[in-house]
């Protein structure tokens, strides 16, 4: 790193955290060996904190070397091997805090034969600019020598997919799904911020699924890569294809006030992750289904997922999805306590359907959630700047006219159970909305929701109400029932069974009863075999583009 210093002290920071995943990182713990030179030799370098450094004495061009370790592979971090270079420069990219708004230059030195992707500007093939700090950062980079480019145009704006590793899909196949979401989003929201992306794509041997989104541009790491072909995998990429895309819009430039600008010394505390990301989560699909990628059954077997998610979280009953946004950065990525807290993407994602249903069905489909984001990126675009919670409720209320304060006391910021709105909304939309129980008896009958790896069978979940809430944990291991070894399968008859228990080295014996109704049951949704015309036409409308 080099850069011009005033005459004096020069303090050097690294980022904490990286947008797009709000959790503290400290990055810091991966670089080694910093020095730090002027023109006349070395200088003296102090730790001020975690991820920052003093250097005394700096005047004129500054130099500083260091080691980072980069033998991460996910959607935001970096990593080296003898096949490529993928960098993520907020994992490494020190700065200077006054300097964070100047020009910077990044200069490589790879093979000769390394292609580079990046939506960095390009002076020579290992040369680049940006006009700020955060644009270095927010603009991830890959090179290697087997790099493979897919390019398509949407109104004269270039996107282009760069694959790293195997994919089975030729450049027409994939072109045919990506063009049409990209143009329906393009439609939505009313043109496009910049005029060429770039999707980075780590096609992984091993099972891998993270998306990351930047400037113009994202990161997908999936994987295993044999499985993208065809099937469930597939659909999964073209999700997060389409999710990260809608970003572009939706947080990198319409963002929330407590993020603008990004603070990368510690946490930005929002509770707006119901739109950063729940809506952004539920758009990911639905311009699949709307564009014609995904068929009326594909998208409707995605909401089922965020439905079957919701309802085996009984964080649901505790826990709003605006506290959840605000705890993002206490424990947001992880499983937590039980029955604790509910994930912004899942629940801000069923949140969002619930208002866009509400608003086409009070409109008559005149009005829908894609007004609201409109009308907040008219907003962006004449006031720059951060958005707060009642700029995005203000937006709603516009659209809707009237009457959505329970909404956002219920779902938003309470814990009102969804089937409330959701049953008689989808309805109206010619769909069923019904209870389903597990098929697995320990989960239905007893509560107990068990995790099976390499012969051991693990605790997961227990549901509240039954008996065996009181007496077993999460991580308790299923030794024996009734006497008997257990091999994974629950007895199908006794209503009692009895059970022995490896709780971290200790065995427990002990006893469970059945209980009186099932346990883990799950709401799904299904169309409508005796749905009115008026009812199909309006998830037609819904549903089509």
């Amino acid at each position: 790193m080099k850069f011009s210093a005033k005459n004096g002290d020069s303090v050097v920071k690294l980022p904490s955290w990286r947008p797009g995943r709000y959790q503290i990182q400290n990055f810091a713990k991966n670089l080694k060996n910093l020095r730090a030179f002027d023109e006349k030799g070395p200088l003296v370098v102090e730790k001020s904190s975690k991820d920052s450094w003093l250097i005394y004495g700096t005047r004129g061009e500054i130099t500083i070397s260091y080691e980072y370790y980069a033998f991460k592979m996910d959607a935001g971090s970096s990593w080296l091997d003898e096949e490529q270079l993928y960098l993520n420069f907020i994992n490494f990219a020190l700065y200077v805090e006054d300097g964070m708004e100047q020009s910077h230059q990044v200069n490589l030195s790879i093979p000769d034969d390394y292609k580079v992707a990046t939506g960095l500007t390009k002076v020579t093939d290992r040369q680049f600019v940006c006009g700020s700090y955060y644009e270095l950062v927010d603009s991830p980079l890959m090179a290697s020598a087997s790099l493979r480019r897919v390019q398509y145009e949407v109104q004269q704006h270039v996107f282009n997919i760069w694959i790293q590793g195997s994919l089975a899909k030729t450049d027409e196949e994939l072109i045919a799904d990506f063009k049409p979401f990209t143009a329906l989003q393009m439609e939505v929201m009313g043109g496009f911020p910049c005029p060429e992306y770039h999707f980075l794509v780590q096609c992984l041997p091993y099972k891998h699924y993270h998306g990351v989104e930047h400037l113009n541009s994202t990161v997908i790491t999936i994987g295993p890569s044999e499985a993208i072909e065809s099937g469930n995998l597939y659909y999964e990429f073209l999700g997060v294809s389409s999710h990260e895309l809608f970003h572009t819009w939706n947080v990198i430039r319409l963002r929330p006030a407590e993020m603008s600008p990004y603070d990368f010394s510690g946490e930005n505390y929002h509770t707006t992750g119901f739109v950063t990301e729940g809506v952004t989560t539920y758009y990911g699909d639905l311009f699949l289904a709307r564009s014609g990628v995904f068929s009326q059954e594909e998208y409707l077997a995605e909401v089922n997922k965020l439905l079957k998610r919701h309802y085996s979280n009984e964080g649901r009953k505790h826990y709003s999805v605006a506290e959840s946004s605000y705890d993002l950065w206490l424990d947001g990525y992880e499983k937590g306590i039980p029955g604790r807290k509910v994930s912004i993407y899942n629940e801000g994602a069923l949140a969002a359907m619930i208002l866009d249903l509400k608003i086409r069905l009070k409109t008559d489909h005149d009005k829908s959630l894609d007004d609201v984001m409109r009308l907040m990126w008219q907003w962006h675009q004449q006031k720059p700047g951060g958005y707060t919670y009642e700029d995005y409720k203000r937006a709603a209320e516009s659209i809707y006219s009237d009457g959505l304060d329970d909404y956002f006391e219920q779902i938003i910021n309470g814990v009102t159970p969804f089937e409330t709105e959701l049953e008689p909304l989808l309805e109206e939309f010619g769909l069923s909305f019904e209870l389903v129980s597990p098929e697995k008896r320990e989960e239905r009958d007893f509560g107990i929701r068990l995790l099976s790896h390499n012969n051991r069978h693990i605790i997961e979940d227990i549901a509240s109400g039954s008996d065996a809430k009181s007496k077993l944990s999460r991580l308790d291991e299923v030794l024996s029932v009734n006497g008997v070894g257990f091999d994974g399968k629950w007895p199908e008859t006794t209503d009692t069974v009895n059970l022995t228990i490896n709780r971290f080295g200790r065995k427990v014996e002990l006893s469970l009863e059945k209980g009186s109704e099932p346990y883990f049951e799950v709401y799904q949704i299904t169309v409508n075999a005796v749905a009115d015309e008026e009812q199909k036409q309006r998830l037609s409308n819904w549903l089509e583009a």
